[in-house]
């Protein structure tokens, strides 16, 4: 359960609109007011039905204590699903909530707000020091089953033993520079590097829940991109044809990235045996945890990488020294790990995500280590031509202590290769399968650091799995294998580039998306009905994702719509247009808030600017109607 305590001069409601899920309420109900109150805005999350009884109980004593202190004698309980992206169900809901409601009553003067209705609200927050507060409850469970609220039992997650190795292993923390030196983290002068700061706190402090969505979550819906989807589990999102749009680009752009440096394309399965006897030691040492299900009397595992299939399939292969270094990728739709339910928020950290996962044999370390500083580059160009630079990410290079004594200039070449500090995480043991890894992690608006690219050199699989290669001499050998995800979780990349946007127009910029990966790429607005023929011959001149405002809405409202849609080029054609031939163009990546950078130019050069600018990445047409009049709303 998610709380937000306000200690307010006054709180009221007025419910506007009833949802699918709005419980029945009398007229008296549909408005209410309290003085001096302490409102406690409360989202019921999943977690809550294992124990209702014990969410209410905590719910009341957090509100009992803030109440105390604050000397409020009223309590509004004000159900408030934004405080949460894993809710429970609206039984349960209400439930908890008439729970609490029912539990305050006998100290305090209360009024609960309806759950299920839309409202409008005015609060007037005192502004002192504990008058905004937040709690997050999680009930005690007594077993390592929970019951829910229908009754079902659902099992304990499966965890690796990686996973519990990780949380008690010993990490030295260090900052290394370009120089090559080592710095203690705990002291080391941030100044300059101030985002390396906050992502050096995000890791040692593993602080992974989050107590309020980040600015992504209201974008990815205002601009019709992902939602939640609360008819599947937590972290399973919907996209919608803008998003599903974005995806395919990006997921073809890896794709293709990868099959320039040889990797050959495969497709493996989603679910596997957790008791096949190689496949249960390799989870034991990979840090995730498992969903798992049971098939024909079989328990089985949904994959969390592509690792699996990508192994098996080596296994039984014939591989000459020759074919060294093998490549094969597989664009993960989807990967599958069961993620905690506090660090799960918009599309920063999913349970189901697409992810290019590329596999390379290498003959030995000394090649090995070549090629992770050859994937090392890739990705930074993938990330590059995506929209994240090497100043919007910070770098994670993690590694065994013995490892870093044999190759200290070829790691100290990965700090100068993005010429900046980056974090070391080393250990004196290795406890997962790799001896070396980086990652660049993308630090957002409330500093949670999200990992998109990385590379990890494997020294324990090509055993496990018994894959070989055929040497010049005829003998066979273990190759060194290479993890890489040349971007990331594809979602993860939306999400940063919605949180760099964000972060932009909190500084007074204008946001705006790579114009490859735009929905629309370009806008035309006709000022009135008989400029639309003419609206209509532009679009067909122009070789990019064109849509038309058709709707009988006012100029100044299609053109402020064009903008919270983020529309690269926006063109606006009246009499003196249809006349010129020409058209007027607002260019949004030389705007300013308020200051819209407008060129006159024919179709032709607006149809070569925008060629120029995605010259070779992916293209995918409309997704959406041309007419914005035939278009439905998804939100």
């Amino acid at each position: 359960m998610q709380l937000l305590l306000i200690h307010s001069d006054y709180i009221e409601y007025e419910v506007k609109k009833s949802t699918p899920v709005a419980e029945e309420i009398e007229d008296s109900f549909k408005q209410g007011r309290l003085e001096e109150a302490l409102t406690a805005f409360i989202a019921v999350e999943k977690v809550d039905e294992a124990n209702v009884q014990g969410a209410i109980s905590e719910a009341v004593e957090e509100i009992k204590n803030v109440a105390t202190q604050v000397k409020a004698e009223s309590i509004m309980v004000y159900p408030y699903a934004h405080l949460s992206s894993d809710l429970s169900s609206p039984k349960a809901g209400v439930a908890v909530l008439k729970g609490i409601e029912a539990a305050l009553s006998g100290d305090f003067i209360v009024k609960r707000a309806p759950f299920g209705w839309y409202k409008a609200f005015k609060i007037s927050c005192k502004g002192h020091p504990l008058s905004e507060l937040s709690r997050t409850i999680v009930p005690d469970e007594s077993t390592g089953e929970e019951s829910s609220a229908c009754g079902e039992v659902v099992k304990e997650e499966v965890v690796s033993e990686a996973l519990k190795a990780e949380s008690t292993a010993k990490s030295y923390w260090h900052v290394l520079t370009p120089d090559g030196e080592l710095h203690d983290a705990s002291t080391f002068d941030f100044k300059g590097h101030e985002n390396l700061g906050k992502f050096v706190d995000y890791e040692i402090s593993k602080a992974r829940a989050v107590d309020k969505a980040p600015p992504h979550v209201e974008l990815m819906r205002r601009l019709e991109i992902a939602d939640y989807e609360p008819g599947s589990d937590s972290g399973n999102m919907r996209y919608y044809p803008k998003g599903r749009l974005m995806k395919s680009l990006l997921e073809n752009y890896v794709l293709e990235e990868t099959s320039k440096v040889g990797a050959m394309e495969v497709e493996t399965p989603l679910m596997y045996d957790m008791n096949h006897p190689t496949l249960k030691k390799y989870l034991d040492r990979f840090p995730a945890r498992q969903y798992s299900i049971e098939s024909d009397k079989r328990q089985m595992f949904l994959r969390f990488a592509a690792c699996f299939g990508q192994f098996l399939m080596n296994h039984d292969m014939t591989i000459s020294y020759k074919n060294l270094p093998l490549k094969m990728v597989e664009m993960t739709r989807y990967s599958f790990r069961k993620e905690q339910r506090g660090e799960l928020v918009g599309l920063r950290r999913l349970r189901a995500f697409t992810m290019p996962d590329m596999h390379s044999l290498c003959g030995d370390m000394e090649g090995a280590i070549d090629q992770f500083g050859q994937q090392y580059n890739m990705c930074i160009d993938v990330l590059d031509k995506i929209g994240i630079k090497v100043d919007d990410f910070e770098v994670a290079i993690r590694f065994t202590r013995d490892f870093y004594n044999e190759n200290k200039d070829f790691i100290t070449h990965l700090a100068k290769t993005v010429n900046k500090p980056v974090l070391v995480e080393m250990w004196d043991t290795r406890f997962f399968y790799f001896v070396l890894k980086f990652e660049f992690n993308f630090v957002d608006a409330l500093a949670k650091a999200s990992a998109l690219s990385t590379v990890q050199i494997d020294v324990e699989n090509a055993e496990r799995y018994d894959i070989n290669y055929i040497d010049s001499d005829g003998s066979a050998n273990r190759p060194v294998i290479l993890h890489c995800s040349p971007s990331g979780a594809i979602e993860r990349c939306i999400y940063g580039l919605l949180e760099k946007e964000a972060m932009k127009a909190e500084k007074g910029g204008v946001p705006i998306l790579p114009l490859w990966l735009s929905p629309t790429q370009v806008r035309i607005i006709p000022i009135g009905d008989k400029h639309m023929d003419y609206a209509m011959q532009i679009a067909d001149k122009l070789n990019c994702r064109v849509d038309i405002d058709d709707r009988e809405d006012t100029v100044g409202k299609k053109i402020r719509e064009a903008g919270r849609e983020w529309v690269p080029y926006v063109v606006v054609v009246g009499d003196s247009e249809v006349e010129s031939g020409t058209i007027n163009v607002t260019i949004r990546a030389e705007s300013q808030p308020k200051k819209p950078v407008k060129v006159e130019m024919s179709p032709e050069e607006l149809n070569s600017r925008v060629a120029a600018e995605i010259e070779g990445m992916p293209y995918k047409g409309l997704c959406l109607a041309k007419l914005l009049s035939q278009r439905p709303k998804f939100l």
